[in-house]
């Protein structure tokens, strides 16, 4: 069954939204403050595959709600929930943990299609079979597709699937460009509601774990204009 934990402190927007995502047959717990979605996810031992938080709220905003949540599960997907349109509530959202983000007004197709994509790439980390014990290795990193993981020099790096699946697919396209669009596809899906600036706050994020001089990176290079490569070749001199 496919669980959801809706915070949203607004009764009307929190009805409207609950009832659209049992319809699309999720198992739907609602809180109406950050406080109780802590409380709730700590009770249950984080039984949900995605948490869907409001930004402002009384109390404990959903910004630290995410944080929080992203602390305890790093496969916990997170969608956050914003009346604002200003690019620094999205970027800042994602920075903290979050996989995506929805401005109000939103259709409840936009909805749906957003979580639906979310709980996809959740359930995406549970292992395949033919993955049990197959890794892939590149310069000092060794990524692990049964545990979805990835170590740097044997030092374990702390990813959300998000940033995991991205590295996978870097990983496995090693030293070709890829251009945004192909990545977000690729991560988002065909039916993205978003824009693509998506990828390279993510991009950010994840050379932040793993660069050991993120504003100069060694192995995400940017390809500007066109997107990104992964290269583990030594820095010509």
């Amino acid at each position: 069954m496919k669980r959801i934990l809706v915070c949203e402190d607004e009764d009307v927007i929190r009805d409207f939204v609950v009832i659209n995502l049992k319809r699309a047959g999720y198992d739907v717990v609602d809180v109406n403050c950050g406080e109780e979605a802590l409380r709730v996810f700590d009770e249950t031992r984080g039984a949900f595959d995605v948490a869907l938080l409001d930004i402002m709220m009384p109390g404990i905003d959903g910004f630290k709600v995410c944080k929080e949540l992203r602390r305890r599960s790093s496969t916990l997907g997170i969608i956050m929930l914003s009346a604002k349109t200003q690019e620094i509530d999205k970027v800042s959202g994602l920075m903290i943990g979050a996989d995506d983000y929805i401005t109000k007004p939103f259709t409840t197709s936009e909805l749906t299609a957003r979580i639906d994509a979310v709980y996809r790439r959740v359930s995406m980390s549970v292992p395949r079979d033919d993955d049990l014990y197959q890794t892939i290795e590149s310069g000092p990193f060794v990524l692990n597709l049964k545990s979805r993981t990835i170590a740097k020099n044997g030092i374990p790096i702390d990813l959300t699937q998000v940033e995991y699946q991205i590295l996978e697919y870097f990983l496995t396209h090693a030293e070709i460009a890829l251009d945004r669009n192909s990545i977000l596809m690729h991560i988002w899906g065909d039916n993205y509601y978003g824009d693509d600036k998506i990828v390279d706050v993510n991009i950010r994020r994840i050379r932040m774990k793993i660069e050991d001089e993120p504003s100069h990176p060694r192995y995400i290079s940017t390809i500007w204009g066109f997107g990104y490569k992964w290269s583990v070749k030594p820095p010509e001199d």
